[in-house]
């Protein structure tokens, strides 16, 4: 234990999710000895992220301005859509090129345990963006693990009615795995054998 605002600062690190107690030390040893020019350049940024970064209107992405790049683009298909849970997943699925429509970013999955249903995810979105007819297939790249499979389930239950295209991403991803640290190459061939949800 420190004293009084360098115990607070390993204290807030260690709040940002993958910083343990020993981890959250070493950066605030750092950034005590860095340069307060750097520093000041880190703290602006953090600043300005709050400040400027909100959510697309449209799919949920991140997004500086109303609408993100992806909304923007008239060379993306507007037939399809791939729903994610969350804007992490976008880039993962950016980086293998293998996809050319837009998105739906759900904000979570469906988790019981930790008070998440479908009320708290952007299902009500989804289904408004579905209602004008453009689109015509949904792809689900929910996480291959128990909360991602459930959300998975309860979308494809919710959206076969409407008559439209529902598919999976093909297997090659790891079970219990986030689709964040998947390399491109596994997940370009999980999105390019994609399967129909059942």
């Amino acid at each position: 234990m420190y004293e009084g605002i360098v115990q607070d600062l390993i204290d807030e690190l260690g709040q940002l999710p993958g910083v343990g107690p020993k981890s959250a030390q070493r950066i605030a040893f750092h950034l005590l000895q860095a340069d307060p020019v750097d520093v000041r350049r880190l703290a602006d940024v953090l600043i300005q992220v709050k400040q400027r970064v909100k959510f697309c209107s449209t799919c949920f992405n991140v997004s500086e301005d109303d609408q993100c790049r992806i909304c923007r683009d008239p060379r993306r298909d507007g037939s399809v859509i791939c729903v994610v849970e969350e804007y992490k997943d976008v880039v993962a699925i950016e980086r293998t090129r293998e996809f050319r429509g837009r998105y739906h970013v759900l904000g979570g999955a469906i988790s019981p345990i930790d008070g998440v249903g479908p009320e708290q995810l952007r299902v009500r979105e989804l289904l408004t963006r579905l209602a004008d007819g453009e689109i015509t297939e949904v792809i689900l790249a929910t996480d291959p693990n128990l909360e991602g499979e459930a959300t998975a389930t309860y979308l494809t239950r919710n959206l076969k009615p409407l008559g439209l295209r529902i598919t999976r991403l093909a297997s090659g991803l790891p079970v219990g795995g986030d689709l964040e640290y998947a390399d491109e190459v596994t997940l370009g061939r999980a999105f390019a054998g994609r399967r129909a949800a059942e």
